[in-house]
């Protein structure tokens, strides 16, 4: 849950890339960084330095600084609100240095105090990224998630139609497994969904006959992925001879599948004895990384057959 993020989290994941200093406030590490009746979705986690809407993150630098301590102001009350009862973290950018009123406040209220020789441009853009990827409502899928030609490729099908199969068969071939049966998304943007497998099931594959196996030892680090944007949903449908007969054969029918709110391609593929589905998978990857240049193949062949038949007339 979204709730379950505490401040910890987000100091241990970014302490190396924006050369986080732990100042003040460590008592309150195990914060959480959101309250419970707050939609994590409506709410901006950092940002500037701001009394009337407070951030969960407060970030200071340099012209913040300079605002706290400016002579015609309170310095006490512009601390003690800086310190309110929404604040989380508070972080010194662009190497501004806290004086001892700041740390003494910080260990009191319980709100970690972070310093950063980094501009505050590139802290607030981690930060959001941070938030988008944990705050942020997630949704489970079933099925494989895989980066097939680079791209983030989600197949889904009934139970035993053969996915994992597929998958293996995918790996073998090349591309990367992300996640096996319960790939977890996230909307990290408007019209982004991004995919990573639970810590529980990651690098396992399941095979029916075959059993657990681990795909990283097997065919090693390349053919993992530890996350990726999903942008197409592939859906294994069984057929007769008689539904595959009756299939529109030029004009394949356009489907949108919701996730997160956003709409995500999925092409059906029919699954029928004989039909090699791992090379279907992949053409329909490169199909659909060609429609979205504005190329259509269909579009072209029927141009190409109207053309041929006004020179036989």
């Amino acid at each position: 849950m979204p709730h379950s993020i505490r401040v910890r989290h987000l100091y241990d994941s970014l302490r190396e890339k924006l050369q986080l200093e732990l100042v003040a406030g460590k008592a309150g590490l195990e914060r959480p960084l959101l309250d419970e009746d707050l939609d994590p979705a409506s709410y901006i986690i950092a940002g500037p330095l701001t009394y009337i809407h407070p951030n969960r993150i407060q970030v200071i630098g340099r012209a913040e600084k300079a605002y706290l301590d400016a002579p015609e102001r309170d310095h006490e009350e512009a601390l003690r609100l800086l310190f309110g009862e929404h604040t989380r973290a508070v972080v010194l950018v662009d190497g501004v240095r806290p004086d001892a009123d700041l740390i003494a406040l910080a260990d009191r209220q319980r709100v970690p105090l972070f310093a950063t020789p980094l501009p505050d441009r590139l802290i607030l853009d981690h930060l959001q990224y941070f938030a988008a990827l944990n705050l942020s409502e997630k949704t489970t899928l079933h099925g494989v998630f895989m980066e097939v030609l680079g791209m983030g490729v989600l197949i889904t099908g009934d139970p035993a139609v053969g996915k994992s199969e597929l998958a293996l068969e995918l790996i073998s071939r090349g591309n990367r497994l992300v996640a096996d049966d319960a790939p977890e998304f996230t909307r990290i943007a408007p019209d982004i969904v991004s995919g990573n497998c639970p810590p529980l099931l990651r690098d396992f594959l399941e095979v029916r006959g075959l059993g657990i196996l681990n795909i990283r030892a097997m065919f090693g680090d390349n053919a993992i992925k530890h996350n990726k944007y999903l942008r197409l949903i592939v859906h294994l449908q069984p057929m007769s001879d008689q539904e595959l007969a009756t299939m529109e054969r030029l004009n394949a029918r356009e489907e949108r599948r919701e996730v997160l709110g956003v709409l995500i391609p999925q092409v059906t593929i029919p699954v029928a004895p004989g039909r090699n589905l791992a090379i279907l998978v992949e053409a329909a990857v490169r199909a659909h990384l060609l429609a979205l240049q504005g190329y259509d193949a269909t579009e072209v062949f029927i141009e190409r057959q109207q053309q041929a038949l006004l020179e036989d007339s």
